[in-house]
């Protein structure tokens, strides 16, 4: 994709970087981010990415907003109570770069629609907050061979892993946690979550999207997790597991 000089200057900052530089900015411009769930993870990676250039991005969410989201999902305010997330997210992103094509998904992404959706996009990023989501997401990302990369964050702990599921010996994220995991460890509603620790982990996703999509540097390896009470990050290595039900070709 060819930029003007208006391209060149608004992404000039990050076309600068040699990492970068003009073909991982035209990369970006010529990309797709499937990003599901537009809520206090979701809204930092999709204003992120729709700022760093980001050429189509899909938001899927079948929530609406309410008042005890604003404390932290940042792409909605106010006057979007009521609103569905994911098209309160694409208002958001036409104010910062309407060059960006957005489509809006206002329902919960499962089957085939899920399948497609994944197996559309370049990139998938994971910012739901039930594991019977993950895990089907994950799932559709094996099966397409589409890079996941997936946040959470509740109380003051947040945690960070991707998936480069082009690669044959790339774990998946049931390699990490089965698919026995209960949906009520993950519940904000029910624990809580500090404001500003979803935008440390969503910014991250949006990151290791931008790195992955635009070629720039090595994909995150592993597991990260944050301690926000403490300061603290640390780094889990991940390997696949030959006997993983998902992604193990045994």
């Amino acid at each position: 994709m060819a930029m003007n000089d208006q391209t060149l200057l608004r992404y000039s900052r990050q076309i600068m970087l040699p990492e970068v530089d003009i073909e991982g900015q035209e990369r970006l411009l010529a990309a797709h981010a499937l990003v599901i769930g537009v809520g206090g993870l979701g809204s930092p990676v999709a204003l992120y990415l729709a700022a760093a250039g980001i050429g189509r991005l899909t938001l899927a969410d079948d929530d609406d907003v309410e008042l005890s989201n604003l404390q932290r999902q940042i792409a909605h305010g106010e006057a979007d109570l009521g609103t569905g997330k994911a098209e309160s997210g694409a208002r958001r992103i036409a104010e910062i770069n309407q060059h960006c094509t957005v489509e809006v998904i206002p329902e919960r992404l499962e089957g085939g629609v899920l399948e497609r959706a994944i197996a559309e996009a370049d990139v998938v990023l994971d910012c739901t907050d039930r594991f019977s989501s993950r895990f089907a997401i994950n799932r559709a990302c094996v099966a397409a061979g589409t890079p996941l990369v997936s946040g959470a964050a509740i109380r003051f702990s947040g945690q960070l892993a991707v998936f480069d599921l082009r690669r044959d010996d790339s774990p998946c994220y049931a390699c990490l946690y089965g698919e026995d995991a209960s949906d009520e460890a993950l519940s904000c509603a029910e624990s809580g979550v500090i404001a500003p620790l979803v935008g440390v982990i969503g910014t991250f996703q949006a990151l290791e999207a931008v790195k992955i999509l635009s070629a720039a540097g090595t994909p995150h390896q592993g597991l990260s997790t944050f301690d926000a009470l403490n300061g603290q990050w640390r780094n889990f290595g991940l390997r696949k597991d030959p006997a993983c039900s998902v992604c193990s070709s045994s």
